[in-house]
C-alpha cells in the first residue's frame, strides 16, 4: 500500500519514478488494472469487442513508446519504474474517467440541461492533467527541459490513444 501511495503521489507531481522500485506482482497488477479499466470505459463508449481491441492496441503502444523513449535517452534500466509510474497514474485518471461516465449518466437521468457540457469539461481537464503527469514523469526520468517533456508527453498521448483510435476507424 505504501508503494501505491508513492506512485499515486506522482499524480500530484511529487516523487521521482526512478527512485521507486516496484515488485513484479505490483507491476503486473498495474497492467491488469489498466487493461480492465480501459476495457470497461471503452465498452461504455463502443461495443466490448472494439473496446477490448483498442485497449490492447493502446497497451502495446504504451509499452513500445516507453521502451523507445528509454532507448533514445539511454535509460533502459528504468523500464519497470517508468511503465509502472505511467500505468499507475493512467489508472488513476481512468478511474476518474469512469466516475465521470457515471456522473454523466446520472445527470442525463436527472434531465440536467448541461450534462454533456459538464462531462466534456471534466474529460478535457482529465486529459490535460494526464498529459501534465506524463510530462512530469518523463522530466524526472530524463532530466529534460519542461518543453521537451511536454512534447514527449503529448507525443506519448497521440501514440497511445490516437493511433489505436485511428486504426479502429479504418
Amino acid at each position: 500500500m505504501n508503494l501505491l501511495k508513492k506512485y499515486l503521489s506522482l499524480c500530484w507531481f511529487k516523487n521521482n519514478p526512478i527512485e521507486l522500485f516496484p515488485s513484479k506482482s505490483f507491476m503486473w497488477k498495474a497492467v491488469i488494472f489498466y487493461l480492465i479499466s480501459g476495457i470497461i470505459v471503452e465498452s461504455l463508449i463502443a461495443d466490448p469487442a472494439d473496446g477490448t481491441l483498442e485497449v490492447s492496441l493502446r497497451t502495446v503502444m504504451a509499452f513500445s513508446s516507453i521502451a523507445t523513449y528509454l532507448l533514445v535517452f539511454k535509460k533502459w534500466q528504468y523500464f519497470n519504474q517508468m511503465y509502472t509510474a505511467i500505468f499507475i497514474c493512467e489508472n488513476f485518471i481512468m478511474t476518474l474517467a469512469t466516475i465521470t461516465e457515471g456522473l454523466y449518466f446520472w445527470l442525463v437521468m436527472k434531465h440536467y440541461e448541461y450534462a454533456e457540457e459538464v462531462s466534456i469539461a471534466i474529460g478535457v481537464l482529465l486529459v490535460g492533467w494526464y498529459i501534465a503527469i506524463v510530462s512530469y514523469i518523463l522530466r524526472q526520468a530524463f532530466l529534460t527541459k519542461m518543453s521537451v517533456s511536454v512534447i514527449l508527453a503529448f507525443s506519448y498521448f497521440i501514440l497511445t490513444y490516437g493511433l489505436p483510435m485511428l486504426f479502429m476507424d479504418i
